[in-house]
This record gives C-alpha cells, structure tokens and sequence, in this order.
C-alpha cells in the first residue's frame, strides 16, 4: 500500500471583515494582526487633510493598542462625514470581532453607543405634489 504523506498547511493569519453604514455611505474594515498601519480608501490615515475627519475615523482606536492591528478601510457613497462615521463603526465593530472581548464591546457602548451600532435613519424620498419630502408647492394670486 502506498503511505499518505502528511501534509501541513500554513495556518491562515486571522482576518475579520466588518461592514458599518451612516446615511448613503457604506464603509468595509478589514483588520488583521500587524504592524499599526490603518489605510482609508487605499490612502494613508496621515494623507486624509481634515484634522476632524481623522479623529472621527480613529476614535475606536483608543480603546486597543493600534500598534498591533492592520486596519484597511473601504468607503463608498455619502459625504465626508457621513463617509468618516460609516468607517468609525466598521472599525469598532470588526476591533470587537477580532478580539473577542466582551469588556471592550462594553467600553465602547459606554462611551458612545454609535461607535457599534449603525444609524438607522435614511433620508425620506420626495413625493409628487411637493418640492421635497414633506414640503407642499404653494400657490400665490398676487
């Protein structure tokens, strides 16, 4: 009989991918065990200009050591801030995945509840009979 020969994989590093939404923006955080790179939409976290928008973005990064994840963000849709919120809640979400952690899903609760959560509100589409959503046309004879 012929032996089968064992053989060994190389056991995959793990990899978490986390999905967070703020009104039309959709935002994919895929985290992994690193060096403390964190790469938003291909650019680097120090390339993004708007001092707001980075603290926006980096905000769940306080609760870890950033030093030890590789954090890549994708965004798509929205605005700016809407685009740095939907990317917030992706990183938090998938920092939690990752870990494991229940006191630190805790933490971040504690501290704001939309750093896991996703806001739910969407815009109200416009109806006929009106110029927005709720708006009325008004008609003047003077």
């Amino acid at each position: 009989m012929a032996e089968k020969k064992k053989t060994t994989k190389a056991k995959k590093p793990k990899v978490v991918v986390e999905r967070g939404k703020r009104k039309e923006a959709t935002a994919r955080a895929t985290i992994s065990q690193g060096k403390g790179m964190l790469y938003y939409n291909g650019l680097s976290l120090s390339a993004i200009s708007s001092p707001y928008v980075k603290d926006i973005i980096s905000e769940p990064l306080l609760f870890v050591d950033p030093m030890q994840y590789d954090i890549s963000v994708t965004v798509k849709g929205g605005g700016i801030m809407g685009q740095a919120q939907a990317a917030r809640t992706a990183i938090a979400k998938g920092l939690v995945k990752f870990t494991g952690d229940e006191a630190l899903k805790n933490k971040m609760v504690e501290q704001d509840r939309s750093l896991l959560v996703e806001d739910a509100r969407r815009v109200e589409p416009k109806k006929f009979k009106g110029p927005g959503a709720r708006a009325r046309f008004t008609k003047s004879y003077r």
